[in-house]
Formats: C-alpha cells, sequence, structure tokens
C-alpha cells in the first residue's frame, strides 16, 4: 500500500461531536496527491486501526487535506481515536486519495442530499460545483442544531443550501419526495449519510423511476448481517491451487489471512472496496455496500472482509 506521512496542522471543533483535521505533508518536499470531489483517504489512527474518511476541503485547495470525524463512543474505536489521540501537531500515516463516488461530467443539475456526518463528500462537491460554475442544490438533514458542522461553509453556499434540524417545527422538515419531484429532467442525485437515511432517499428516487446512472451514493457504515444459520465452505485459491475452509463464523479474509494469504483490507465492513476480489466460479452471499447491483448480480467479484458463499465453493482469482 503506498503511503504518506502526514501532520496535523490544525484540529478544530466543528459541532458537538464532530472534529475537522487538516493535514499537511510531514516530510520536507513531499507533495499531497491531487484529488477529485468525492474521494477519501485511509488513516491509520494510533492503535492500529484504519479508518476510511472523505475529504471535504475544496480539490482546489492543493497541499492540504481536510477530514471530518463524529465521534461515535459506541463504534469500533477508531473515531475515538481521532478525538482522544490525535492532537494538533501529530503525524500520520494516510494512504493516497481513492474516489468511489465522484461528480458525474454530464449532470447538467446536480441534487445533493446529505445526513448527519455524510456532509463531508457532499460538501466537496458543493465547493466544487461552485467553482466550476455548475447547477446544484445541497439539502443538508441533521440530528440537532448543536451537531450540525461547517454551517460557515454553507452558509456561503447560499439559498442553494437547505438546512433541516430534527429538533425544528415538523412544518419544516425533509420531504424527500416534494425535493425529487422538483428537480429538472436528467438531474444527478448523491447522496451520503446514515443507512437508514440514503436507502429512504434510494427507495424513493428509484420508485419515481430515476435510473440507476443518475443516482449516486456513498456509505459510511453497513449494518451487521446476523450470522446465524451461516455454514462453512471452501475457498480455493485459483492461483496457488491452495484450497482454504472458511468456519460458519469466520469471515473469508480472516481465514485467509490465518492462512498466510496475503490479502488487503481495510474496513473490514464491505464499504471501502478495498478487498474486492475477483470470483471466477461459485455463487457469493454478497453482504457489501461497496458494489452497485449490477455488479452483485454478476457474481464474477466479491467482499471477502464481509460477503460470504451461497455455493460450497468459491473458486478466487488468487
Amino acid at each position: 500500500m503506498n503511503l504518506l506521512q502526514v501532520r496535523v496542522a490544525a484540529k478544530k471543533v466543528e459541532a458537538q461531536d464532530i472534529c475537522s483535521f487538516e493535514l499537511v505533508a510531514a516530510l520536507p518536499g513531499q507533495e499531497l496527491p491531487a484529488f477529485g470531489p468525492g474521494a477519501h483517504i485511509d488513516v491509520h489512527i494510533p492503535g492500529g486501526a484504519i479508518r476510511q474518511y472523505s475529504l471535504w476541503n475544496s480539490p482546489a485547495d492543493t497541499g492540504v487535506y481536510r477530514i471530518g470525524v463524529l465521534r461515535e463512543a459506541n463504534g469500533r474505536g477508531g473515531s475515538v481515536g481521532m478525538h482522544d489521540t490525535v492532537q494538533e501537531g501529530s503525524t500520520l500515516q494516510i494512504g493516497l486519495p481513492r474516489n468511489h463516488f465522484p461528480l458525474s461530467s454530464s449532470g447538467k443539475h446536480s441534487l445533493l442530499l446529505a445526513g448527519g456526518i455524510g456532509i463531508t463528500p457532499i460538501l466537496c462537491m458543493a465547493q466544487s460545483l461552485v467553482e466550476a460554475g455548475r447547477s446544484f442544490e445541497l439539502h443538508y438533514c441533521s440530528r440537532s442544531h448543536a451537531r450540525t458542522a461547517f454551517m460557515n461553509r454553507l452558509h456561503a453556499l447560499g439559498q442553494r443550501c437547505r438546512l433541516y434540524v430534527d429538533e425544528d417545527p415538523v412544518g419544516e422538515r425533509f420531504r424527500i419526495g416534494e425535493v425529487l419531484s422538483a428537480q429538472p429532467a436528467e438531474t444527478h442525485l448523491y447522496t451520503c449519510g446514515p443507512k437508514g437515511f440514503m436507502d429512504a432517499v434510494l427507495q424513493a428516487a428509484r420508485g419515481m423511476d430515476w435510473n440507476e446512472d443518475r443516482l449516486h451514493y456513498e456509505f459510511f457504515q453497513t449494518e451487521t448481517i446476523p450470522v446465524e444459520g451461516d455454514t462453512a465452505f471452501d475457498v480455493q485459491l485459483m492461483r496457488s491451487g491452495r484450497t482454504v475452509r472458511v468456519g460458519h463464523a469466520q469471515t473469508v479474509a480472516h481465514a485467509l489471512m490465518s492462512a498466510g494469504v496475503d490479502l488487503q483490507t481495510s474496513c473490514e465492513q464491505g464499504i471501502c472496496g478495498t478487498c474486492v476480489t475477483r470470483v471466477l466460479a461459485g455463487i457469493p452471499d454478497h453482504r457489501d455496500s461497496f458494489l452497485m447491483p449490477e455488479e452483485q448480480a454478476a457474481n464474477d467479484c466479491f467482499t471477502p472482509c464481509c460477503s460470504r458463499s451461497l455455493s460450497p465453493t468459491l473458486v478466487l482469482d488468487l
């Protein structure tokens, strides 16, 4: 994995339980690679966790990466580590920017829908659209005013940005159907936020016959699928000729790495796409939030960090 060493040039409280981190190159002469709207980086957090955080600053701000982190006390520990351990002046290792959530160049109008900390990639997109002189509107849903981040940046967008807060009067709540039906023809939709919020947005859009090629989304977290009823199966590695047994309560990734197979993973939730592996035979049981529905239906790749097998054997290109 290509890694960069960065220094935390600034740490700022953006809202209740949300901090932003400004990252700059730590080594003399090192340059931070360019990125596009929707990109994220892998952050290696003290303690060993690796987490993905979207870049929220404009790609025109060269030489700096800005991320926003929601502190989740009941999470897997990564966000707590960022809040409690990483301070201004700290050095971190990060991966190169990757983008599975890019802006389409064909959309004449963009509809940006964000929920909670999902505002981070959406804010980057909004700033990029402003700079490109392209048409868009942004709708941002938040639980409370205290937990609403980046207000100064959002106010600068003027009437193109609409905020909805759960604690405000019911009449001012976000109405998905009304917003979708008011869009110009061929509008491209971009959404990021909690899974329930995104599921509601995408279900409404599909119910109104929005084409899949106009729906763009990125999940921050996925639901844990119960393992009750899961059975063991074999994974055959075509290139090495080895066969590895995957237990009923074991992930494919864990089984492979325990057997000494070199497999790169990151989020371990089927979100980031780091571990996507080609499937040569067998039927995967897709449990990720990364692959598009048509990619899952093709059954020629899967995410071993969370997905399993519906057939007794999966043959992988490993």
